[in-house]
């Protein structure tokens, strides 16, 4: 597969993927109103999911998926959502037995992310 079409697949996959994760919010928003980030919720355990069915079958999978792997994977889920991808990193981290490296995986991804936002709130503030 030629670097125009990995760059190819990557955007139609995004588009996909964030106009779904819109949709979902919307619906969510709709649904259940603001009181909590349920549509946040929803998209991270969707997306999540369907990550964790990618791999899976990626990995039983012989012939060439490098395209659909793309288009899927990095841009539908990756714009999906991210969380899709720390989680799969995470639980495979757990199946090779790196506990630690997965729990700083979270620790940090978790706590260095809300730092950051607020450090960014403070910023914007100052």
């Amino acid at each position: 597969m030629h670097t125009f079409q990995i760059y190819l697949f990557v955007a139609i996959g995004g588009a996909m993927g964030a106009s779904m994760r819109y949709f979902i919010l919307q619906i969510m928003t709709n649904l259940l109103g603001k009181s909590f980030p349920f549509g946040t919720l929803a998209v991270n355990v969707l997306g999540s999911f369907l990550l964790g069915l990618l791999y899976a079958f990626i990995q039983q999978d012989d012939g060439d998926n490098n395209g659909f792997r793309v288009l899927v994977g990095i841009g539908l889920l990756g714009a999906f959502t991210t969380f899709s991808t720390f989680s799969l990193d995470t639980v495979l981290l757990i199946q090779q037995g790196e506990i630690i490296k997965a729990s700083l995986n979270v620790f940090f991804n978790v706590t260095v992310c809300l730092i950051s936002v607020w450090l960014a709130l403070l910023i914007f503030k100052g």
